[in-house]
């Protein structure tokens, strides 16, 4: 995101991979009727990762109470039966995101004393007395759950008794069961087997080496704590972004959302580059290497208000100074989503960029990307990890996009944050609009890579601590 931003045409190369889904899964499915005790509890699931393997498993759930007393959570116990792929097989377990805080929900892995052909073992999902308790009526709102291998390699899911790969939006799921004080409430479980001593740890070891973690727990732009904190809400003028537009530091924003406090960056034109106001938050220091940066971000693919179709540009990256044309020296790592398209690109679209080097005029670029063509709509974990061998980007958990040795970075950096209209070609309109972008927090670890699982166990450590802001990063 640099001063002078590119103008660029990415060439259309988006490779659709069609994975066979398995029907083991989907066979012999039982009656959800009669399923609910007198408990009073159903278990509702979505999955986000259809593929008959992947990455990643992940069942995202809401628990509901269709009794008519209140329950606590801490009383209840979910289950997801699935078969290892291997016997020696390990697992890991993550909370990306929960209406009632990743801090208040555990994962454990557990093994089934009778096996059968589709399932050996379970994560049992549980509650602290955090999570609170359901009124009659009410649900938990999104569990957005997954699990992976301890190894990282890929995992197979259409053979698991609790999979269901059509499953894309919420529905009643009785292959997983919900126990309420160590009685069945809902579902049926594949045997009815009693549980037995975790197998696993619930999460990956927690990271020890100097970080940054900001929850973005401010009152307004203008809060001391922001400065005392090593950022700045920029308001210099000049790029990227529209010429005469201004970088408006009170369109930074702080509200609570869910129990988490989230920053939001808002950017509005009226079609004319003297209307058109940006936004920016950035560290003072630059002091940021090599290690793990992270933040979950929600982009926005419509307006706040006003006509949509505005070239925008929504971002978490990093980045030093261009202290030469083509200076090797120069890094940057970008996480760039366009709503609406630009650069050449028709609709929306995801970059992953890492830089090596760049010269403004005449343009020429150093760098290596990758994207996906899709909506990116709504909230997102990003992750990027730098070694001494390559840089890694993960969505959602998910890899992204591995980049080369040869864009490493040879100096420290800062980290930003920022949302910019690449110029005003998108829509003619001149009524007023604006677009929002929010970020629910940033962590940095120095010098170590990290899997995104060990990303949430980190910060959901934090929010249980009550840590709203820690900075052991030593300067340079």
């Amino acid at each position: 995101m640099r001063t002078f931003r590119r103008s660029r045409i990415r060439a259309a190369a988006a490779a659709a991979v069609t994975l066979a889904l398995g029907c083991t899964a989907l066979a012999a499915l039982p009656s959800t009727a009669g399923a609910a005790a007198a408990g009073g509890l159903v278990v509702q699931y979505r999955t986000s990762a259809s593929g008959a393997t992947a990455d990643q498993s992940e069942p995202w759930l809401k628990v509901r109470n269709t009794g008519s007393a209140s329950v606590p959570l801490s009383d209840v116990k979910v289950r997801y039966y699935f078969k290892g792929d291997s016997a020696s097989a390990a697992y890991r377990f993550a909370c990306s995101w929960a209406v009632k805080g990743c801090a208040n929900i555990t994962g454990t892995f557990k093994t089934l004393p009778n096996p059968t052909a589709t399932a050996d073992r379970y994560l049992e999902i549980a509650f602290t007395s955090g999570a609170g308790s359901l009124a009659p009526g009410a649900d938990t709102g999104d569990m957005q759950l997954r699990f992976h291998r301890a190894d990282w390699q890929p995992l197979g899911q259409s053979d698991d008794y609790s999979f269901g790969a059509e499953r894309s939006t919420y529905g009643d799921w009785s292959r997983i069961t919900a126990q309420l004080g160590g009685v069945t409430a809902w579902g049926e479980a594949p045997g009815g087997e009693d549980p037995t001593d975790p197998t696993d740890p619930p999460t990956d070891p927690p990271a020890d080496g100097p970080t940054l973690f900001d929850d973005f727990n401010y009152s307004g732009h203008s809060d001391p704590k922001i400065a005392a904190n090593g950022w700045s809400v920029r308001s210099n003028s000049g790029g990227p972004g529209v010429p005469g537009a201004v970088w408006a530091p009170e369109k930074v924003t702080f509200s609570s959302q869910s129990g988490n406090s989230v920053m939001n960056l808002e950017t509005s034109t009226a079609g004319t580059g003297a209307s058109t106001v940006q936004t920016e938050i950035l560290t003072r220091s630059s002091k940021f290497r090599n290690g793990t940066y992270a933040a979950r971000v929600k982009f926005s693919d419509a307006p706040k208000s006003g006509p949509d179709g505005d070239h925008l540009v929504q971002t978490f990256f990093t980045i030093n100074d261009l202290k030469a044309p083509m200076a090797d020296d120069y890094a940057e790592y970008d996480f760039e989503y366009l709503p609406n398209g630009g650069w050449g690109e028709p609709s929306n679209i995801l970059y992953t960029t890492s830089w090596e080097t760049y010269r403004p005029d005449p343009w020429e670029a150093v760098n290596q990307h990758s994207e996906a063509r899709q909506s990116y709509a709504g909230w997102h974990d990003l992750v990027v990890t730098i070694d001494n061998n390559a840089i890694t980007y993960y969505v959602d958990g998910q890899p992204f996009g591995t980049h080369g040795a040869a864009y490493l970075p040879e100096r420290p950096m800062s980290i930003n944050f920022n949302q910019w209209l690449i110029d005003l070609a998108g829509q003619s309109s001149t009524a007023p609009r604006s677009y929002d972008q929010q970020v629910d927090y940033v962590l940095h670890v120095k010098d170590q890579v990290l899997s995104p699982a060990q990303v949430s166990a980190l910060v959901s450590g934090y929010r249980a601590a009550g840590t709203t802001f820690q900075d052991t990063v030593p300067a340079v």
